[in-house]
């Protein structure tokens, strides 16, 4: 990176996320937004939101963008890197087309976005890419003048965002009564896709068994393995597990369930098992519920000592990271050479998402692409 800290050709960052409700009376009308479309009946949300109505109707990931946003505004200032850094949600307030139109209103003529999700898959990164071309062609339709929008590389493997996950491993397993510590497996935990959509993520030189989605967490896995290891001095067993399925019975999607796994993991005499989520960037609804609260239960039924490890969050590395990602990309696009920081086996993720990327069901256009008709 060069010694001046200058995000040109950019002159803002998005934050892109999922939303969240805020209280009670949001629940219902956020997983409207979320499932729009699919025709499901209201009273059927209202026992899908008995989830948040246990956490007071409320999301932790809209705070917990708020932390990442004033982490990421104190890094960039106390580095000198000056990029004003805005927040849109794809299902609630702020949303995106609100954020980008102030966007607009604000003069930023070339934004970079960070999505809250590391991995390639259609909900990762496609269906984000769909979600600002929504918006550019809502802004269009007002006669705004639209700005020039691209999306930050896959971070799966970025140190930023491998180290605190670690860390949080390590932690974990150091909470662990003695007796249990150096036996304890670790359940590397992501969500469940459909394995149809799962085959078909990233480029399509990769769709296959699993596709990039499958392999980019299998990768990151074992790089934070090998990093326990060299740490505590112990090779714990480890396996990559799904869990927050929400789709039809009769639709295959990517197994072991967490749940599962703890019932096989307890019947082979494992000791212990740390839960690492190492698909979520920060610890919202899907690990407060499914892990905290539901795989908890099982293992306490079960008898299974266990630890859930801290999700990256707001953590400096990670901001970090993300200025490290403005000014690789930044680079790139004015023709420098950029050595791109990645552990694994798979290097950096590609900058601009190739035609054939983590396809829909039903083509819709996407920002942000080869494909992108906002190019």
């Amino acid at each position: 990176m060069p010694d001046v800290l200058d995000a040109s050709p950019y002159d803002a960052l998005l934050l892109l996320s999922f939303g969240g409700p805020e209280g009670p009376d949001d629940v219902v009308p956020f997983l409207e937004n979320v499932t729009r479309g699919r025709g499901i009946p209201k009273e059927r949300l209202k026992e899908v939101g008995q989830h948040y109505f246990l956490f007071g109707g409320v999301s932790p990931i809209n705070d917990q963008n708020r932390a990442l946003l004033d982490a990421l505004r104190k890094d960039f200032a106390e580095h000198g890197l000056d990029l004003p850094v805005y927040w849109g949600n794809r299902n609630w307030a702020p949303y995106l087309t609100d954020t980008l139109r102030e966007m607009v209103r604000d003069g930023r003529r070339r934004i970079l976005v960070l999505a809250t999700s590391a991995y390639a898959s259609y909900s990762g990164c496609r269906q984000y890419r769909e979600n600002l071309a929504d918006a550019l062609a809502a802004l269009e339709a007002e006669g705004l003048e639209l700005p020039e929008i691209d999306k930050l590389r896959h971070y799966f493997n970025h140190p930023g965002f491998v180290e605190p996950m670690v860390d949080g491993v390590v932690r974990s397993l150091a909470e662990l009564p003695e007796e249990f510590r150096d036996g304890a497996h670790i359940a590397f935990s992501t969500h469940s896709i459909p394995t149809s959509a799962a085959d078909t993520s990233g480029p399509v030189e990769e769709h296959g068994d699993g596709g990039a989605y499958v392999r980019q967490h299998l990768d990151v896995a074992q790089v934070i393995a090998d990093a326990v290891r060299e740490r505590t001095g112990v090779d714990h067993p480890w396996q990559l597990v799904y869990q927050s399925r929400s789709g039809a019975p009769h639709i295959p999607w990517l197994e072991p369930d967490i749940c599962d796994h703890l019932e096989e993991r307890r019947a082979a005499g494992a000791p212990a098992v740390v839960m690492a989520p190492i698909g979520f960037v920060s610890d919202h609804m899907e690990v407060l519920y499914d892990l905290d609260t539901e795989a908890t239960a099982k293992a306490e039924e079960l008898g299974l000592p266990v630890r859930r490890s801290a999700t990256v969050g707001a953590d400096p590395r990670f901001a970090a990271a993300v200025r490290d990602l403005v000014l690789e990309r930044a680079a790139d696009e004015l023709g420098q050479e950029v050595a791109p920081c990645a552990l694994g086996a798979l290097g950096a993720s590609h900058n601009l998402c190739p035609v054939g990327c983590c396809p829909a069901r039903a083509p819709r256009p996407a920002a942000a692409g080869a494909d992108s008709p906002y190019a």
